[in-house]
């Protein structure tokens, strides 16, 4: 069965940083490219991150480029999501996936509030 169950969510104040964290188990993660997108209320959900099979190549959102950085350890099965200088539009629901081929696999999602 596959799970992607993320952690690290939160309130923070402007500024600060988080830590997310999606562990993931039921698939071959090492063969499935990684991300992390978000949705904030009354907002689409938009792609924050993503991360190759092997983590070799990176891409960000204009939103995330110098603030976020995305990263996988593929012997413990997880992907990370470090937000740094976080700003309340950051608020969302963020959402770890997981793509290869047509297969598409997305956790249940993890609240960020960031707020003073």
């Amino acid at each position: 069965q596959v799970q992607l169950v993320e952690s690290g969510g939160g309130l923070v104040q402007p500024g600060g940083s988080l830590r997310l964290s999606c562990a993931a188990s039921g698939f071959t993660f090492s063969s499935y490219a990684m991300s992390w997108y978000r949705q904030a209320p009354g907002k689409e959900r938009e792609l924050v991150a993503v991360i190759s099979s092997a983590g070799g190549s990176t891409g960000y959102a204009d939103s995330a480029k110098g603030r976020f950085t995305i990263s996988r350890h593929n012997v413990n099965n997880t992907v990370y999501l470090q937000m740094n200088s976080l700003k309340p539009e950051d608020t969302a629901v963020y959402y770890c996936t997981a793509q290869r081929g047509s297969n598409d696999y997305w956790g249940q999602g993890t609240q960020v509030t960031v707020s003073s």
